[in-house]
């Protein structure tokens, strides 16, 4: 598959997965009325752990990528259990029992523009002009979506939102962290990380509210929500980031906001007015903005990196590092649909010893990987660069 058809059809899971998502809202509140928030938040997601554990504990090539894994590996699936489902989920959960839902999502709103400024230091991810300004515009559209807003007076309500606010936009980045090595598949990846964070959630939701009697219609709610909303949505939407950003993917996750206004406008015959309209359009066009990758170019700026810069250059096929009086250089060749030969790497020797070949190299993979491309690593020095980094394996091809 090509890799613009690769970026297109993980754009299309992801938007189906935040369509999921976006009627979790609606059952949520429904089952809040009747389910403390932490232990309603704790139930579902450890009902959806449980769910997937079978799928993981009986295929033997689960398990054998599991026991391959290091403590850091391992550290970094515990973190993205605390910080993407405890923290994050918790906190939405007592935000939309405290807050009314347009508060809580006018807030949340905001984890694109916040996720792409982490996204530099932390993955190397640097927006291009045009996904700048696409985050601009889709909160342009949300401001003009939601406001004015009047914000309750509820000091523990927006704190605990604007918490969840930050937790879910360092668990995107730890998220595209753990998924775009494509060392674990995105089932175990779930399972683990959900698995660590739903304890979590459950341990906390029954030691400060107590056991909750469950109706018929409250078991089903929760039943859907971990069965379908969850184990399944997550697991497919933990795939869709080993292709898409982390700015990429968190647009992605803030078009609930537009599917949300179209649903009521639909199904609940909730009008929307020309102003709302208006925002509707501009967020939408902000999305597709950020989405959008020219022919030849890069889903990654030029990166800048302790005094060098590294760029893409498609019309001579090659990558090259420059700053300080330094240069380097890495050529390629297409050699067939999906894939980049890497043949030579040079930097002259009196700028050798400095790092700049493997940071170049590493450079050059990050836009195999965002592009969908996979490597023939002709040049030896990338070759043994991908031996000694386990976690571009995947991008390796043969000719």
């Amino acid at each position: 598959m090509s890799s613009r058809r690769s970026h297109l059809l993980a754009v299309f899971q992801a938007l189906f997965v935040t369509f999921l998502w976006s009627t979790s809202w609606v059952l949520i509140k429904i089952g809040l009325e009747e389910i403390p928030a932490l232990t309603f938040a704790g139930v579902r997601y450890t009902l959806s752990f449980l769910l997937l554990l079978p799928l993981v504990a009986l295929d033997a090539r689960h398990r054998r990528a599991l026991r391959r894994l290091s403590a850091r590996e391992w550290a970094g699936l515990a973190l993205l259990g605390v910080v993407f489902y405890a923290v994050t989920q918790g906190s939405q959960f007592v935000g939309l029992e405290r807050l009314p839902a347009v508060t809580v999502s006018l807030v949340l709103s905001f984890s694109p523009a916040l996720v792409s400024l982490m996204g530099i230091p932390l993955l190397g991810e640097i927006p291009s002009r045009r996904q700048w300004v696409g985050v601009a515009l889709f909160l342009a559209g949300v401001l003009v979506y939601f406001l004015p807003v009047v914000v309750p007076p509820d000091a523990l309500g927006l704190t605990v939102v604007v918490l969840g606010l930050t937790a879910n936009s360092w668990g995107t980045i730890l998220g595209r962290s753990v998924n775009r090595g494509g060392r674990l598949h995105p089932l175990p990846v779930t399972t683990v990380s959900m698995g660590v964070g739903s304890i979590l959630l459950l341990a906390a939701g029954l030691a400060a509210e107590g056991a909750p009697a469950f109706s018929l219609s409250g078991w089903v709610i929760v039943l859907w929500l971990a069965l379908v909303n969850t184990a399944f949505a997550f697991t497919l939407w933990n795939h869709t980031l080993g292709r898409l950003t982390a700015i990429e993917s968190s647009l992605i996750n803030n078009t609930m906001l537009i599917q949300i206004a179209v649903l009521a406008w639909v199904f609940l015959g909730e009008p929307l007015t020309a102003r709302q309209l208006a925002g509707v359009a501009l967020a939408a066009l902000g999305v597709v903005l950020v989405q959008l990758r020219g022919a030849g170019s890069d889903s990654l700026a030029p990166r800048r990196g302790k005094g060098m810069e590294f760029r893409h250059e498609p019309e001579n096929r090659r990558f090259v590092a420059e700053g300080e009086g330094a240069r380097g250089v890495l050529d390629y060749a297409r050699v067939g649909e999906g894939k980049l030969a890497y043949q030579h790497t040079y930097v002259p020797p009196e700028h050798r010893g400095a790092g700049i070949a493997s940071r170049l190299v590493r450079f050059a993979l990050e836009h195999a990987r965002a592009e969908g491309l996979a490597v023939v690593p002709s040049c030896p020095f990338v070759a043994r660069y991908i031996d000694e980094h386990p976690e571009y394996a995947d991008l390796r091809a043969d000719r």
